[in-house]
């Protein structure tokens, strides 16, 4: 079943692969009005932190003019890692969409699970596997000719 804004987030990943960046993309949606979408560029930035979350999360925050995304959903590609798991929490985000788990760094149950931890002060809403066979195919589509 395709949904909308997980389709956007998969047009951000094919820029970024097109670019050469991991093709991981990321949209953030505040009622059914997409307030920023971005795409990885670690390589283009330099920065290890140029992570689609990141950038859409700042974008967001700017465009909506504070800190608290707390009435927004983030549809991502490609399970949080650790440093954007982090950023999901303090940004408060509402409900977290992604596509492909990340076996290897996701930490939303596939190597650690921060954003189901308690202790920390927001508990997002976590929906798992959205359009996962598109979103692993772009990763797989993108490494191979590297192996």
């Amino acid at each position: 079943m395709t949904n909308p804004y997980m389709e956007i987030a998969i047009q951000e990943a094919r820029m970024a692969a097109e670019e050469g960046e991991i093709p991981v993309g990321a949209v953030i949606v505040k009622g059914n009005i997409v307030i920023s979408r971005a795409h990885n560029l670690r390589e283009k930035m330099g920065s290890a932190t140029a992570h689609a979350e990141i950038l859409a999360i700042d974008e967001a925050c700017r465009i909506l003019g504070r800190w608290r995304l707390d009435d927004c959903d983030l549809y991502v590609t490609l399970e949080p890692c650790p440093m954007c798991a982090g950023a999901i929490i303090n940004a408060r985000i509402r409900r977290l969409y992604f596509g492909a788990a990340d076996p290897k760094a996701g930490a939303v149950g596939s190597v650690v699970d921060l954003l189901r931890m308690r202790a920390f002060n927001h508990t997002p809403e976590i929906y798992e596997g959205i359009m996962e066979s598109q979103c692993r195919k772009l990763l797989t589509d993108f490494f191979k000719p590297l192996r």
